[in-house]
């Protein structure tokens, strides 16, 4: 286990900085007042969550590898980070959906049935529920994560 302290400090930090920012967009009104604009303004989070990626395997590099990192040691770092993130990830979606912004599911319903993106509630309630988001999240998490350690250890690689 100590073998993966870096990982499970990081894996962490990543659940907890996504829980802030669901935390902001809900402070911010983009769960209800303008929902309209989450879908864009949701996906700046790529960019918290690339440098979590980047400092993790930097702190991997420095404090454990003594400064000296391989792609292939950089590469399981970042999936183990991936695993970990991917177990709790219907953790923090509930979180998400039932803790933080109770609400959302239905204001979303709403705004998709209104601007037309589906034809009735039935068809959006479909797609907006809890066990689609906890399955779509959890899918997500593994997939980018997978990607994101690909590049990041790259940049992150010293010899």
């Amino acid at each position: 286990m100590k073998n993966f302290k870096t990982e499970l400090k990081w894996a962490f930090i990543f659940i907890a900085s996504m829980l802030i920012w669901m935390l902001l967009e809900k402070w911010f009104g983009l769960h209800d007042e303008y929902i309209h604009l989450h879908q864009y303004i949701t996906m700046l989070y790529a960019i918290v969550a690339i440098a979590i990626y980047v400092l993790a395997l930097r702190d991997k590099r420095k404090n454990y590898y003594k400064g000296k990192m391989t792609y292939k040691q950089g590469f399981k770092t970042g999936l183990i980070i991936t695993i970990i993130i991917t177990i709790f990830s219907p953790m923090t979606q509930w979180i998400i959906s039932e803790v933080i912004t109770p609400d959302y599911f239905e204001n979303v319903i709403t705004h998709s049935v209104e601007t037309g993106y589906y034809k009735t509630t039935e068809e959006a309630e479909s797609n907006f529920n809890l066990k689609t988001y906890v399955i779509q999240s959890t899918i997500y998490a593994f997939v980018m994560g997978i990607i994101t350690t690909s590049i990041v250890a790259v940049f992150t690689r010293k010899k």
